[in-house]
């Protein structure tokens, strides 16, 4: 007779099969909440090489590999590559395109507690509000922005109907007609503190702003904002203490003053 399993390895065997499960799984609640299951888990997957993949600001967990299992399993080589899933070079471009357009949005309305519902809603008591669901604020793309505004670069429409195939059956992004959602990986295994400073400060955010999807534009335009507001107070800054140090210059004599000083002298000397 077999022995009953515990609620550590059903979890455990659920996410291995499945690969993500909800956050709102019972048995994932449970272990969001307490303590020793949630510690139980992790033990269970650290006995494979596996650790628990969970962000508050993801509507799933999932599972990755530790690192010493990784250099085990896909050795320096396999590390040294951009992915491990067999994407292709314009697959990376343009899951780190999506990420851009549908993580950074969603992730401002939900750290500014904002419910994309209720736009309009008072902000009284904006710090009592529940973390908003990935799925309420998450912006859905325009397949067809999408083509029209980076198709060339992403390998025209047959590449970019290919890669985002393999994106779907990856688990980073669903498709519902026409539009683009974020998947239940898309903000798991993407690493946001690694990944957003290095978009929103370099080149990628002038590429990223010819975008013309009615949503996800003006959330980027948002948050590109900041990081103008400060270049311009930088150098505003800069310009205040130009202008301070002129100011604390001691003032140099003019040259008719110079001329009358010389004139008085001379004056002088001659009535000696």
């Amino acid at each position: 007779m077999s022995k009953p399993q515990d609620d550590a390895a059903l979890l455990a065997a659920q996410l291995l099969a499945r690969r993500w499960l909800p956050r709102n799984h019972p048995l994932v609640r449970r272990a969001l909440i307490d303590t020793e299951l949630w510690t139980a888990l992790g033990e269970r997957l650290a006995a494979v090489g596996l650790r628990v993949v969970d962000n508050v600001y993801a509507d799933h967990i999932s599972v990755a590999m530790l690192r010493p299992a990784e250099v085990a399993v896909f050795g320096e080589t396999g590390l040294a590559a951009n992915n491990n899933l067999d994407l292709p070079r314009d697959g990376v471009a343009l899951l780190v395109v999506l990420w851009s357009l549908i993580v950074l949005p969603k992730r401002q309305r939900q750290v500014a507690r904002a419910d994309a519902a209720e736009p309009g809603q008072g902000e009284m008591f904006a710090t009592d509000k529940p973390l908003p669901l990935a799925a309420s604020v998450a912006p859905t793309l325009s397949y067809r922005s999408l083509l029209a505004d980076f198709g060339n670069q992403l390998g025209k429409k047959m590449r970019l109907d290919a890669n985002l195939k393999l994106l779907e059956r990856n688990g980073f992004i669903t498709r519902r007609g026409e539009d683009i959602a974020e998947g239940p990986l898309l903000d798991l295994l993407l690493d946001y503190d690694t990944l957003a400073p290095r978009i929103l400060d370099g080149a990628l955010a002038d590429v990223l702003a010819r975008s013309t999807d009615p949503l996800a534009a003006p959330a980027l335009a948002r948050l590109r904002q900041p990081e103008e507001a400060s270049e311009d107070a930088a150098e505003l800054d800069h310009g205040l203490a130009v202008q301070d140090e002129l100011d604390a210059t001691p003032a140099l004599p003019s040259a008719a003053a110079a001329s009358e000083e010389q004139q008085e002298a001379q004056n002088k000397e001659d009535q000696a």
